[in-house]
């Protein structure tokens, strides 16, 4: 790929004080270690629709009818709703060639998940909510990675949403390059073995729907289908167990090559990986090994060695 993916991201987490109280949540991750492979776009929310900075704290508001209003926590009869909605649907509008975002966390505007409800009289509530601009994001880019900055401290959470990242980013290029059914069965020939390690059911079902491509006269019509089922695939973060059942897949592969010597160690570490002994790293990095010295076609292409840069040493830490 010759350009970079762009993010959307929360203004506050890149670091400008944007925050109600002046403040910021830089995120450490994302600034200094992802940022040198993607390209952000910042946005605070909050300000788009003309807040200052500092400024009074708002809050979700669920009135009595279960509507979900965004106001401020000490005045509570100004409501930004309408504005904040107004600004969702004219931003987003423009935003098809994101290949994720990430959101603040906890936001009545940009919260994911759990934000704090309250009611009409000002008393907590359950924190069951998503902030208003999220919600829109949602809705208009469902195949879309987003993630909080919160949770993106979980290392599970957050190689898979790198991961879908760039796979998105993929297959924006494709579609910008001109979509032809070559391409898009070469792309989805690259991802299998990625789709088996993240959902065996989904990467069964996927695959008849590959085959039929020959029955779509709009090439359009089946990217929206497909980028759908891809990305819903890998929004399932891949697991230990289909992990191992690909390694051992792959070793099959060097079978004939490899002395009984080698073939033991391979085994060795792979069950070691799934005993949880060993980093996923372990297992790839001999692959690669054997893959360098034993040249296969089909295993050269597959995006499942590397789905990210290296250098983000997301599989040191997970799985």
């Amino acid at each position: 790929m010759s350009t970079k993916p762009v993010i959307g991201i929360s203004g506050c987490l890149t670091g400008s004080t944007v925050r109600f109280d002046g403040g910021h949540k830089r995120m450490g991750f994302v600034m200094d270690g992802l940022a040198q492979w993607v390209n952000f776009k910042p946005i605070c929310p909050e300000m788009a629709i003309g807040l200052p900075v500092p400024r009074p704290a708002l809050r979700l508001v669920q009135t009595g009818e279960g509507e979900l209003r965004m106001r401020f926590s000490h005045a509570p009869h100004d409501d930004v709703t309408d504005k904040m909605t107004a600004f969702a649907d004219s931003y987003l509008s423009s935003q098809g060639g994101l290949s994720g975002f990430i959101v603040c966390a906890k936001s009545p505007s940009c919260g994911m998940e759990r934000v704090r409800l309250y009611d009409e009289k000002g008393n907590r509530g359950r924190k069951e909510g998503v902030g208003i601009f999220t919600q829109a994001l949602l809705e208009k880019y469902p195949w879309l990675p987003v993630e909080e900055d919160g949770r993106l401290h979980d290392p599970v959470l957050r190689e898979n949403f790198v991961e879908r990242v760039f796979a998105l980013h993929e297959l924006n290029t494709l579609r910008e390059n001109g979509l032809t059914r070559r391409a898009l069965l070469d792309f989805h020939s690259r991802y299998k073995l990625q789709l088996l390690a993240h959902h065996q059911p989904g990467y069964r079902e996927i695959g008849p729907f590959v085959a039929s491509l020959h029955e779509w006269e709009n090439l359009e019509s089946f990217f929206v289908e497909y980028r759908a089922k891809l990305m819903a695939i890998l929004k399932t973060p891949a697991s230990r167990k289909n992990h191992t059942n690909v390694l051992m897949h792959i070793q099959g592969y060097f079978r004939n090559q490899l002395t009984s010597r080698q073939r033991g160690e391979l085994r060795d570490v792979i069950l070691h990986y799934r005993d949880g002994l060993l980093p996923l790293l372990a297992p790839l990095t001999l692959l690669k090994h054997y893959l360098s010295d034993y040249p296969d076609r089909y295993l050269e292409t597959q995006n499942y060695f590397s789905p990210y840069p290296d250098n983000l040493c997301l599989r040191l830490m997970v799985n």
